[in-house]
């Protein structure tokens, strides 16, 4: 079977939750899947602590930057500074609806700007020889007909963008908070479909909503990848069969037990590095979602792992409360999928 583009499935970029350590931990999940940083502004890395914002285990790979700004000289700068870390792409913001992004003028509002985005776009092209895609809003406000949609992308493409990473929902600047925006209002599949119809030679990639391998193969018969969210991180096993049904690969599932084997290393080096062991766990707290143990599991890492001195007992002690049956489990791979190797 022939190697699937790179975006044909990402995990999405998430503020407080995408950090390193959650995407190490997603990666002894699945090896094929593209993830991303959470969004860093161009004034955080032309002025801040940039191993502490940039820092990565070169396990984590394919992995993408996400930046926020406007300012082209600076976008060009801050994805110059990003190449020369490692990443493998590098992709600008146009969909966050956050307050603090408003106010610096950059996430969703820049859908408001087409021309100012395809100056940044310009720049960090000429700046590096990654792949600069953008992330965006189908809309904002009452900005939010095709015929504005279509514009905003024919603009950006026409400053050398190939890829755009479509949410497929409008975000509302003003009258809804971030937290309501995730599900109001609905979702407009329909609108990232007819945008890829309308532009065939562009890459685009559906994020909103999708919730399972099954959800996203399905889109994956009409868009060139799909982008999943909050699921990926809530439930992050839902990603264990990625690499076999949408990467066709051959190798077996790991099982949760061996998913938290492999941490075990990861986990030791940064609590050498004086790392609190909760801000490693935290993002393995829905490992078991749904499954016997659960609660246990999510109770005693809660309860001790922001404890000073907690370490590596702690964790074991959190696996002892999960049958074995549910760590050793491998999962299933649908009929489909083992006919087709």
């Amino acid at each position: 079977m022939s190697p699937r583009p790179p975006h044909t499935l990402s995990v999405a970029p998430m503020m407080d939750w995408t950090d390193r350590h959650d995407r190490f931990f997603l990666r002894q999940i699945t090896r094929r899947t593209l993830l991303y940083t959470e969004m860093v502004t161009t004034g955080a890395i032309l002025h801040g602590k940039k191993h502490q914002l940039l820092d990565f285990s070169p396990e984590e790979q394919p992995l993408a930057l996400q930046l926020g700004g406007n300012d082209p000289r600076e976008l060009a700068e801050s994805a110059r500074i990003g190449a020369d870390w490692g990443y493998a792409e590098i992709n600008l913001n146009c969909g966050c609806p956050s307050d603090r992004v408003q106010s610096g003028r950059f996430g969703a509002c820049l859908m408001a700007e087409p021309e100012t985005v395809a100056r940044g776009v310009e720049a960090m092209r000429a700046a590096v020889d990654l792949p600069v895609t953008v992330k965006h809003r189908i809309g904002i406000d009452d900005l939010d007909s095709y015929e504005h949609l279509s514009r905003f992308v024919s603009t950006v493409a026409a400053a050398g963008c190939e890829t755009f990473i479509v949410h497929a929902r409008k975000a509302w600047l003003q009258g809804l908070s971030p937290k309501e925006n995730r599900e109001i209002p609905p979702l407009s599949y329909e609108t990232v479909q007819r945008l890829k119809q309308d532009f065939p030679g562009l890459t685009i990639v559906l994020n909103g909503g999708v919730k399972s391998l099954e959800a996203a193969r399905a889109h994956l018969a009409w868009a060139d990848g799909v982008m999943i969210g909050r699921e990926a991180y809530q439930n992050p096993y839902v990603l264990a069969l990625a690499d076999r049904r949408i990467f066709g690969e051959n190798t077996p599932a790991p099982t949760r037990r061996e998913v938290l084997e492999r941490m075990f290393p990861y986990v030791e080096r940064m609590l050498a590095q004086d790392v609190y062991l909760s801000r490693i766990t935290r993002h393995m707290l829905g490992l078991f979602q749904g499954q016997p143990g659960a609660r246990g599991w999510k109770r005693h890492l809660s309860e001790n792992a922001h404890r000073p001195g907690a370490g590596m007992a702690v964790l074991r002690e959190a696996m002892s409360r999960v049958p074995d049956a549910v760590l050793d489990a491998r999962p299933e791979v649908d009929a489909q999928t083992a006919a087709a190797h």
